[in-house]
């Protein structure tokens, strides 16, 4: 694919696809993209700048209807013809503006980012971050669910579900996928091989590199599929676009996808292990001398995440279901500590290469549910705090961390144990989020009050079924 960094590129690249349709992507503040289509001969070059009108009321988490209107201004560089669409449609990714002052939309997620990625450049200590996320997910046959006032349920199918072993599928072919025993089985157990294959041939056809694609650990029909770090802001459009392909993939194959971290009980959850690593100059930083090869500045950044951990949660994995996952016994780690090659602890330092370009940090805790601009700027932030600080992030611990008593576990801290409680502490400890103005106060205090009065309250009020299990008779 040609570079496009021009609103003139743009439009050629629009015409040689034989583009009818433009559509204008952008980011709400829970992480969901949200689209408007316009006619391709609505797309001009003056388009790049004066953008296209919304009502801001009706975006989760933007604007109150006293100031509801906004402009979308698509981003030249981010042109790609949609895979799906039945007519040819050219996509682009699109920043938000106030269409009084000019001044890019402080709510803007996608501004976050880029002002992320310009606060690593601003400080000198380095010029890139590179992320590298593995956002797993699980493919379903069939999901239902329902919540009112006299009940609520959800069920979920999958012909590779263990469960379906005595079941009538006229006939039953078995080669189910055990619990926690769907890694790595080949065909005829693994029956989403053709489906992830056209995944990432969608992925590449867009211009991505993917590098793995397998089954995950989970029955009923757990994948991931990995792709080349990039940096910052471009990983985070690069994961919309990610998980855009997968669903409509497999709803193509009249299948459903979740990346909701804990569909199942009592197996493993879909997280998002993220590879990161600084550079400058088109060198990395993190490769030196010290434990595991790490440089000084690499066991900084650690110190930085490690200190931060339990206040980026509420980004990093931010829904109620989030800490369904994060506990004890499923690959999901809870102890916040690091470790050489150890999946148990929450900051791993891989080893697969020795070649100082591979050397990296790989955070184990946090999941896809939320909204990537903010997971990777935070996490970056907290990063950097610690390189500017030297934040020591303490021995490493590279036994078993699931096998260990509470006493060795002593003074080891976890992640939060719920979503109230990981705003609590985004609440109490953001100032490092503030600096260069990458995060302001106002798209802080806009985070923990949606995600209270939308997921914590309502959840609060509502009964369960394992509650009707547990006191029906009491």
């Amino acid at each position: 694919m040609s570079e496009i960094s021009t609103a003139k590129d743009a439009i050629q690249f629009a015409k040689a696809k034989g583009a009818e349709m433009v559509d204008l992507r952008f980011v709400d503040l829970p992480g969901v993209w949200q689209h408007t289509s316009v006619p391709i001969h609505r797309l001009e070059e003056s388009s790049f700048e004066d953008g296209f009108g919304f009502d801001g009321s009706s975006i989760r988490g933007y604007q109150p209807i006293n100031a509801s209107d906004m402009l979308i201004i698509p981003d030249a560089s981010t042109a790609k013809m949609d895979p799906f669409t039945k007519a040819p449609t050219v996509v682009f990714i699109c920043d938000i503006v106030d269409p009084i002052t000019r001044e890019p939309y402080g709510r803007d997620p996608r501004y976050v980012a880029r002002k992320a990625a310009s606060y690593i450049k601003q400080l000198g200590i380095a010029d890139t971050a590179y992320i590298g996320p593995e956002a797993e997910f699980f493919v379903f046959d069939d999901v239902r669910f329902s919540s009112s006032p006299n009940h609520t349920f959800y069920k979920v199918d999958s012909a590779e579900g263990i469960w379906n072993t005595g079941a009538d599928e006229g006939p039953n072919l078995g080669y189910k996928v055990p619990h926690k025993g769907g890694y790595f089985p080949v065909m005829p157990t693994d029956t989403l091989m053709d489906m992830r294959t056209e995944m990432c041939q969608t992925l590449m056809q867009l211009g991505y590199e993917v590098e793995v694609s397998h089954h995950e650990v989970a029955t009923a029909g757990q994948c991931e599929i990995d792709m080349k770090f990039n940096d910052l802001l471009g990983m985070a459009d690069q994961l919309m676009w990610f998980k855009y392909v997968v669903k409509n993939t497999a709803r193509k194959y009249g299948k459903t996808v979740t990346f909701m971290p804990k569909p199942l009980f009592d197996d493993n959850g879909n997280g998002m292990h993220c590879h990161q690593s600084l550079w400058k100059g088109g060198e990395p930083l993190f490769a030196g001398d010290r434990y595991a090869g790490m440089s000084e500045m690499g066991m900084h950044y650690i110190g930085g995440l490690l200190k931060h951990a339990r206040a980026i949660c509420a980004l990093t994995n931010p829904t109620i279901n989030s800490y369904r996952r994060l506990v004890p016994g499923f690959e999901a780690p809870v102890n916040l500590a690091y470790s050489s090659r150890n999946r148990s602890a929450s900051i791993r330092i891989p080893t697969y290469s020795q070649s100082p370009k591979a050397k990296r940090i790989e955070a184990r805790f946090p999941d896809s549910s939320g909204n990537p601009y903010l997971a990777f700027s935070g996490m970056v932030m907290a990063g950097l705090d610690g390189v500017q600080n030297k934040v020591d992030p303490g021995d490493p611990l590279d036994k078993d961390l699931y096998s260990l008593s509470p006493e060795e576990l002593k003074g080891v801290p976890t992640v939060p144990g719920s979503l109230e409680e990981a705003l609590g502490c985004l609440q109490s400890d953001h100032e490092f989020l503030l600096q260069g103005d990458v995060f302001t106060k106002d798209i802080i205090q806009e985070w923990l009050g949606y995600k209270q009065e939308n997921e914590v309250t309502p959840l609060r009020m509502r009964p369960t079924a394992l509650e009707y299990e547990l006191y029906y008779d009491i």
